[in-house]
């Protein structure tokens, strides 16, 4: 194999709330594998989301563009097919790309650079999870609700265990299959996992691993008709303005959502020894991090879609002690810097990308050479009724949308959010530097016209696609079996020999 560039292992988890982990200060969750990655990694301590909601979210760090640029509105959207993703750009740098697990393409090209996907996706790739501004009193079945709160609790199976085992087994596989095969080719692999996405439900197992007294309640709770109209509209969104919950369920879920993480930590633990097992570990890259958070109960909300903390921050941490030491970055980054960076830690050019991107390598970072302390946000999809913007940058965090009033904070001194800064006059040039940004970076009314006009398109043409014989555009995993196990097409003692690893010699 190709030693002079090294593999990457991309590891991501659906919904990872980064204030829930050990790692960025959690008191009770246990992750004792992805503590030892980042004993010896680079971790990004406010790393965050561009879009936070799965598809918009994914698209952005495969394409390292903001979701105005793309069309990345909602989790209907589709990306189209000729927009270069990292998976195209390691491909071209005669990288084996390879995804195991959800991506959530929309749209009948549901590889997007990847050759080759080892799983189907969990969610479906049509246009039926539109948001539809149009109509923001209308409550599709598929939107989030709280049964996955009120029904918290331990299970047998589930459906994300279901998937993820499919996904971890499937990408060990690889890499077994990597160290017997003879494709010298560095590789890039995606590991994606559903958990500790809701239905907040884990095993006895990862249930047991907690005692349910220690697990911690909300920090911060706001009492409903107090949330700025953006949150009340989620609590909406989600059913939350008509639930009565109890504080046990409330624990509950949370109980289950950090068995759901040592899942998680579980499977890391698994693929690393995989590596180990076949040699790889000290030529590849491991980066771990997710779509977006989970706000559990804090503030009074569920799930994502929220620019407060426990939404938009996501884990980050690159393992690779061979080149960087360990280390904690402070500086604000996002997932959308992750294109730039995987080309460049596979020596690829960082000029000459054949479409602009926003996204800036984070090796700097890396090398502990500085780098750049700038995030930007938008989120176009359920609960809004017009764009919605942040911008994370130093201590500050701005919020913006023509339908709601404006949201600043100091994190540094406030780091719960609870005092909105933008009515400050000690702020107000600050306040007002921010607007002009915004009012010089982004025409609003067009955007929110381009966010209508396709969520108008996608629903005629997702309902007549419903219509008569439907063809789908979920990817079908295939496997030869004509190929697999013993077969004629070579002798047996030689397959077994060769399926042996490692390799004994005659």
């Amino acid at each position: 194999m190709d030693n002079s560039r090294p593999n990457i292992l991309f590891i991501m988890a659906d919904q990872m709330a980064a204030p829930a982990l050990p790692i960025y200060g959690h008191p009770v969750v246990k992750t004792p594998n992805l503590s030892a990655l980042a004993d010896t990694g680079v971790v990004f301590d406010s790393a965050y989301c561009n879009s936070p909601l799965c598809a918009p979210s994914r698209y952005v760090l495969m394409t390292g563009r903001l979701p105005s640029r793309i069309g990345a509105y909602d989790n209907a959207a589709d990306l189209a097919d000729d927009i270069p993703t990292f998976a195209h750009y390691l491909r071209n740098l005669d990288y084996q790309t390879v995804l195991s697990g959800k991506m959530h393409f929309c749209g009948a090209d549901q590889l997007h650079g990847f050759e080759e996907r080892l799983t189907s996706d969990i969610y479906p790739s049509n246009f039926n999870w539109i948001t539809r501004w149009d109509h923001p009193e209308v409550r599709p079945e598929w939107y989030h609700n709280m049964d996955s709160v009120t029904e918290a609790g331990p299970c047998v199976r589930s459906l994300q265990l279901d998937y993820d085992e499919e996904v971890v087994t499937n990408a060990r596989r690889f890499l077994y299959d990597k160290v017997r095969g003879g494709d010298d080719r560095p590789f890039c692999l995606t590991v994606s996992m559903t958990h500790p996405h809701d239905p907040y439900t884990t095993t006895r197992e990862y249930w047991d691993r907690y005692d349910h007294d220690e697990i911690d309640m909300p920090a911060v709770k706001i009492a409903p008709g107090e949330h700025d109209p953006h949150s009340e509209r989620l609590r909406f969104v989600c059913g939350l303005d008509k639930a009565d919950m109890t504080d046990e369920q409330v624990r509950n879920a949370r109980h289950a959502y950090y068995g759901s993480i040592s899942y998680v930590d579980d499977q890391v633990g698994a693929l690393v020894k995989t590596l180990e097992e076949t040699g790889l570990d000290k030529n590849t890259i491991i980066v771990f991090s997710g779509d977006h958070g989970d706000m559990l109960g804090e503030r009074g909300l569920w799930y994502k879609m929220s620019w407060f903390e426990w939404s938009a921050r996501v884990p980050l941490i690159v393992h690779y002690p061979e080149r960087f030491k360990a280390r904690r970055v402070s500086a604000s980054v996002s997932t959308l810097d992750l294109l730039p960076t995987f080309v460049e830690l596979a020596n690829g050019p960082q000029q000459g990308y054949v479409t602009e991107i926003e996204g800036r390598s984070l090796v700097p970072h890396l090398l502990g050479e500085g780098g750049h302390d700038e995030v930007i946000g938008e989120y176009l999809a359920e609960g809004a009724l017009a764009p919605l913007l942040m911008i994370r940058r130093g201590d500050h965090k701005y919020i913006c949308s023509p339908a709601d009033p404006d949201l600043l904070f100091n994190l540094a001194e406030d780091p719960q959010e609870l005092r909105n800064l933008a009515d400050s006059p000690a702020h107000a040039d600050l306040l007002q530097k921010f607007r002009y940004e915004v009012a010089s970076g982004w025409d609003l009314d067009q955007l929110n016209q381009d966010v209508l006009w396709s969520q108008r398109r996608r629903d005629m043409v997702g309902q007549a696609l419903d219509k008569g014989k439907y063809s789908g555009w979920d990817f079908q995993p295939f496997v030869d079996a004509s190929q697999q196990y013993v077969r004629h097409t070579i002798g047996l003692y030689d397959l077994e020999r060769r399926s042996r690893f490692p390799l004994v010699k005659k």
